[in-house]
């Protein structure tokens, strides 16, 4: 037969880098931090995660959603998830690696950054299994405002075994947490919540707990969080799938969501008929005790956000090192180097806000009120910013594959699909930013945090010293609470862009901090991707995101 056609100009496979190696903004990040120590092994994980195995795995877990039995053949209700083999293999990895909550239980004072890190590196290969890598993380602050249920639970939920299957939490070698609050009436307003929780009247402190939940992460986990009503209003319970007697608890699993993106991980409605839980913390004050699990989320929210850039970037850069069009290069033609050289910035800022905020977290946890404050705030406002630009960032990096982008074996589709999920889950936008003023609220003494961290900065640049002056002026609006309102989503960008402008001054090299600065804080931008200033130092820029600067 005669040849029709040969393949060439085309990018070879993404497969088998290093997915930290050449991240030096990740590296810079964790040296910045103190964490230089745990550099070894963040590189190993990195091997792992761009290693063909591991990037197979990722594949056949998207390409294999979860399935629900409710019921086994003679009619039993069984109420499992089905998983593909992958789905476990990354699982088995993530939770060997200590990605979940082994950093409550590490006594090294940056333990959470070094956790951030890998957790950033190993999102890469495969967003969906995060989910209940971040819930179990998520779970122990919260847990421990029952300190006889925290001595019980927390070594497990620390371990690095990664026990799957129905036994008693107790029995087990290790495991995962959920978390389950939202209802149909609500949403993010859990205090709409109808779920009711009625003592049984042992001295365990035991309830049963009836109502529905509208979108539970995790189904198949181990324990779960959840929220229920008593007399003295929300309050917070922890429920086991199995209980101590080896029977099923009352958790009836009703269907599994069809979701846009996250299709390897499993989101469920979900029945409480008579479920045994025991109370988390006071009654009625449910709601404060799982925020602390919120608030842990929303930094992986963060990171996740982060991490899925630095994929689409590294996609990017493969295709456009090897791809000729009209007599060159793709990276080598200016309009294209633009592009790339923004979403390199994007990229960037966004991994510095996500450890820097992990940084905060144990020095907070060791007592630095000063850091605990803002992180309170930066991670309320960065949850809303960076987790929004993640989207915008997926649709311009698949862009610049063009056809071959938009086709699902390209992984772009997966990565844009996952984006919006991370500015939903935890919060959606008007929450993240509401939440900010509410921060605010409550202590205006998050500014002062603030101010100390961008200040530090002071006079390196005249674009981020005029933006932080700017943005003094502006906090003054807060007095009014319509006017504040309306004014939170532009807060949250503000506080958010004056934060990561002040992380690249301080620590990145000149020509990114300069293009950050002109670019989105200077207004020098067309607010598109691929709008950088004419005189910014794209091969610079460029040779950074590639790991060669």
């Amino acid at each position: 037969m005669a040849t029709t056609h040969e393949v060439f100009n085309q990018a070879p496979p993404l497969t088998g880098y290093n997915a930290a190696a050449d991240d030096l903004a990740l590296l810079e990040s964790v040296r910045h931090g103190g964490a230089g120590h745990g550099e070894g092994r963040l590189l190993e994980l990195g091997a792992r995660a761009g290693s063909p195995e591991v990037l197979e795995q990722a594949r056949l877990a998207e390409e294999n959603p979860p399935r629900l039995r409710t019921h086994d053949r003679f009619g039993h209700r069984i109420d499992e998830v089905e998983f593909h083999p992958a789905w476990h293999q990354l699982m088995t990895a993530a939770v060997g690696a200590g990605l979940h909550a082994a950093p409550w239980t590490d006594q090294r004072p940056s333990a959470h950054l070094l956790r951030a890190a890998r957790f950033y590196v190993w999102s890469q290969a495969e967003a969906g299994h995060g989910c209940p890598i971040s819930m179990t993380y998520a779970a122990v602050p919260a847990l421990r405002a029952q300190p006889e249920l925290a001595a019980a639970y927390e070594p497990l939920l620390a371990s690095r075994s990664y026990d799957f299957g129905l036994r008693p939490p107790l029995a087990k070698s290790g495991l995962i947490a959920g978390m389950s609050m939202t209802e149909k009436q609500g949403g993010s307003d859990v205090r709409a919540n109808t779920t009711r929780a009625v003592s049984v009247g042992d001295a365990d402190g035991t309830y049963r707990i009836t109502g529905h939940k509208w979108f539970t992460s995790a189904p198949m986990s181990d324990v779960f969080l959840t929220l229920a009503n008593l007399e003295e209003g929300p309050t917070c319970f922890l429920l086991p799938r199995v209980l101590p007697d080896g029977a099923r608890n009352g958790l009836r699993l009703q269907r599994l969501k069809e979701k846009l993106g996250n299709r390897s991980n499993a989101s469920a409605e979900l029945e409480y008929e008579g479920a045994l839980g025991w109370r988390v913390g006071e009654p009625g004050r449910g709601v404060r005790t799982i925020v602390e699990m919120v608030n842990m989320t929303r930094l992986d929210c963060v990171l996740g956000s982060a991490a899925g850039m630095r994929a689409g970037l590294r996609h990017a850069l493969q295709h456009t090192n090897h791809r000729e069009a009209f007599g060159a290069v793709l990276r080598e033609q200016p309009l294209m180097r633009n592009v790339l050289a923004d979403l390199a910035l994007e990229s960037e800022a966004a991994t510095a806000l996500g450890l820097r905020l992990a940084t905060a977290l144990d020095r907070a946890q060791a007592g630095d009120q000063q850091e605990a404050a803002l992180r309170r705030l930066g991670l309320a406002a960065g949850k809303y910013w960076v987790c929004k630009r993640g989207s915008a960032h997926a649709a311009e990096a698949l862009e610049c594959l063009g056809g071959n982008g938009y086709v699902e074996e390209s992984g772009m589709p997966r990565l844009f699909r996952e984006a919006p999920l991370l500015s939903i889950w935890e919060g959606s936008g008007n929450v993240a930013a509401l939440d900010v003023l509410r921060a605010l609220a409550k202590d205006p003494g998050l500014l002062d945090a603030f101010w100390a961290e961008v200040e530090s900065a002071s006079g390196a640049d005249r674009r981020l010293d005029s933006a932080v002056a700017s943005l003094r002026k502006e906090v003054t609006m807060l007095s009014d609470p319509v006017a504040g309102q309306l004014w939170a989503r532009r807060l949250a960008e503000r506080i958010t862009l004056v934060f990561q402008g002040a992380l690249l001054v301080r620590h990145s090299t000149p020509a990114v901090a300069d293009a950050f600065c002109a670019s989105r804080l200077g207004g020098d931008w067309g607010g598109a991707f691929g709008t950088l200033p004419t005189d910014v130092e794209l091969a610079t820029i460029l040779d950074r995101a590639s790991g060669m600067a």
